[in-house]
């Protein structure tokens, strides 16, 4: 059984790698803020009175958060594994994310300045390693396993 040594996550992948953990972390921390909300009886109160509109669109920012969270999850153990769908699928995590910064951006009832602050910082890392996973050599030695 013969292994071909690959190439070691470092360099310039550390950074895609901190932004996956730091948005990891933060994922986190939120459903555990939503979590705590539905043990909470003063959310259940709360919820109660609104309108059943807005008790469906809590809901349903609550899974698209847990389903961002596994799917951030799943490609951080693939990116330490150096899986080679690594490379497809953390440009589509990057989309995904720019997406649902959109989606805040559009929707959310906050202000424009912190809106456009938490637009830009998934636009950026989108621009930054989205051309990087698709045309790095160091990239393309990186994620090679099965």
């Amino acid at each position: 059984m013969t292994t071909t040594p690959t190439t070691r996550i470092g360099g310039w992948l550390l950074a895609p790698l901190a932004w996956l953990l730091m948005t990891l972390f933060s994922t986190s921390l939120g459903l555990v803020v939503w979590f705590m909300a539905l043990m909470s009886p003063q959310a259940h109160q709360a919820l109660s009175v609104q309108s059943s509109q807005s008790v469906m669109m809590w809901y349903l920012s609550m899974a698209s958060a847990a389903a961002i969270w596994a799917y951030t999850l799943w490609l951080t153990f693939a990116f330490f594994k150096r899986r080679a769908l690594v490379r497809k699928h953390y440009i589509i995590w990057l989309l995904v994310c720019v997406l649902l910064a959109l989606k805040a951006f559009a929707f959310s009832p906050v202000n424009d300045a912190l809106a456009v602050r938490q637009l830009l910082l998934p636009l950026l890392a989108a621009a930054l390693f989205a051309p990087y996973f698709r045309t790095s050599r160091r990239v393309k030695d990186t994620f090679v396993n099965e």
